[in-house]
């Protein structure tokens, strides 16, 4: 069921995370994932340029990375995206293959959030600073020559599970999305669908460390039914942005982005769905090595041009 385009990835992946010690601290798993991405980061894509700014929120400065492509114009759309990680690891940097080449395929800018890390910063403080980001880039489109009225929300694993939740903070307010885009997603902390058995020892994601890291993001138990943690629990997704919701058949989180597009679809809410056929969790991190992971990103381009439209 595996792409084999995926093992010369998954060999070079497992052998430099194999130096990491068993029960290493988040803050050495963080140094080992920026290290780890430094070295297998692909050239960036031509045309494309990348700067930083420091936006306030709750009393933290949170980093952007600014990718642009440069001779795209002075009002171009907009995503803001969340990287993956667990919510304890993994930033803009880690991310930036990903989110470079939205910007140069698509021709827009993507803005990706330096969010609080647990579990020094547990729940709610990565979503709060998500929102008030959001409500920022829409305020102050013109200064980072976006549209406002094109501004998108995404992420993948725990960005995902931001970017959904920040759609249900921000439902009918000025700064709601017009568009989400959700890779991979961990939608609640239920861990009983058919896709954590089947997957159970998949690989870069497995169910054995699972409950630790949500314990890091959410130690309070109450909190896991908060929709701002758990965006499948809302009481209602009407009135949610449109969404492309990209999953993975041998990924433990698979049956998460399903259910999740059908409570969508329940609402109203207009969904595409990529089964991603024998793909894993993480997929993006392979495009150099698996054609199927670049083309699934083009998809979501695609998908996204279609919405800015």
């Amino acid at each position: 069921m595996l792409n084999p385009e995926l093992n010369a990835f998954l060999d070079i992946w497992n052998a430099k995370w194999s130096v990491m010690p068993q029960g290493a601290e988040p803050k050495h798993r963080r140094l080992m994932f920026e290290y780890i991405a430094e070295q297998m980061r692909m050239p960036t894509p031509e045309g494309v340029t990348s700067s930083a700014r420091f936006i306030e929120s709750g009393g933290r400065l949170v980093l952007v990375r600014i990718d642009r492509m440069a001779d795209a114009g002075d009002s171009q759309p907009c995503l803001i995206y969340m990287h993956g990680g667990a919510w304890m690891q993994g930033s803009p940097m880690t991310h930036a293959d990903i989110t470079s080449r939205i910007a140069a395929w698509n021709r827009q800018t993507v803005i990706s959030v330096d969010y609080a890390l647990a579990p020094e910063h547990p729940f709610p403080k990565a979503i709060h600073e998500v929102m008030d980001v959001a409500r920022f880039v829409k305020a102050h489109a013109a200064d980072f020559g976006v549209d406002a009225k094109r501004i998108a929300i995404g992420g993948d694993s725990a960005g995902a599970n931001l970017a959904a939740a920040a759609c249900i903070g921000l439902r009918g307010t000025e700064a709601a999305p017009m568009a989400q885009l959700l890779i991979y997603p961990a939608v609640d902390f239920e861990m009983t669908r058919p896709a954590y058995q089947e997957n159970a020892d998949a690989p870069l994601l497995n169910i054995r460390g699972m409950p630790a890291v949500n314990a890091m993001y959410c130690p309070n138990p109450e909190d896991r039914r908060n929709p701002l943690a758990a965006p499948y629990l809302a009481e209602s997704h009407a009135g949610l942005p449109p969404a492309f919701i990209a999953i993975a058949q041998n990924d433990p989180l698979r049956d998460d982005g399903k259910d999740y597009a059908e409570k969508l679809r329940a609402a109203g809410v207009p969904v595409e769905i990529d089964p991603g056929e024998g793909l894993i969790h993480g997929y993006l991190r392979a495009m150099e090595f698996c054609s199927a992971s670049r083309e699934k990103l083009e998809k979501m381009c695609s998908w996204l041009s279609a919405q800015y439209a």
